[in-house]
Formats: C-alpha cells, sequence, structure tokens
C-alpha cells in the first residue's frame, strides 16, 4: 500500500506492505520531523540544519525568527535521530528541548 502523509509544510509518501509498518515509518518520520512550530517563540519560521565538525555530523532544527534550536541525537544502530530532550544527566530540558544561546551566560538555555 501507499500513504500520502501531510505535516505541516512537508508532504512525504510511505510504501509498505502492512499497516503496521506504515504505522512505524509514520512514527519515525513524526519523531523527527514533527516540530512545526519553535518551543520558544512558536514561530513556524523553521529550518533543518546538518553542521559537520570534525567528521561528526550534527542535526537540529532552527527558528529563523529568534535562533533557538532543537538537536538531534542519532541512533547507533539503524541510523535514525531522535530529539534531544533530555540533558547530559538525564533531566528533562525547559521548551520541550529547545534551546537559546544566551551571550551573557555563554550558555545554552
Amino acid at each position: 500500500m501507499k500513504i500520502k502523509y501531510v505535516l505541516g509544510k512537508l508532504t512525504v509518501e510511505f510504501e509498505a506492505d502492512t499497516v503496521r509498518e506504515v504505522f512505524g515509518q509514520l512514527s519515525s518520520f513524526q519523531e523527527v520531523f514533527g516540530e512545526i512550530k519553535c518551543g520558544k517563540c512558536s514561530s513556524d519560521n523553521l529550518r533543518f540544519v546538518v553542521r559537520e565538525n570534525e567528521g561528526n555530523e550534527y542535526y537540529e532544527v532552527r527558528c529563523q525568527d529568534c535562533g533557538a534550536k532543537l538537536a538531534f541525537g542519532a541512533h547507533k544502530k539503524g541510523g535514525g535521530l531522535f530529539p534531544r530532550r533530555k540533558d547530559a544527566d538525564g533531566n528533562w530540558l525547559s521548551d520541550h528541548g529547545w534551546q537559546k544561546w544566551n551571550p551573557k551566560t555563554k550558555s545554552l538555555e
């Protein structure tokens, strides 16, 4: 079966043999591309960014209006991505993981 799915400004097509396969594909898609508004300012002016630094790639969604970003991690197996919504100690981040650089404190908030 072929499924066409629209989420915000994105349209994607999935092919699968079973409803369970469609469900899995939609779940993976929504986890990465489900952010349709900035978690800081609610703008829908978002951009997908891949940065490279010393051979490592960093994935994030950036708000073009306020400069906040939502960073993504990569699964070790399978190559999938997931939004980073917790800090290094396992505590939930505010604003559903969206962070913005504060030049005064020189940290992400």
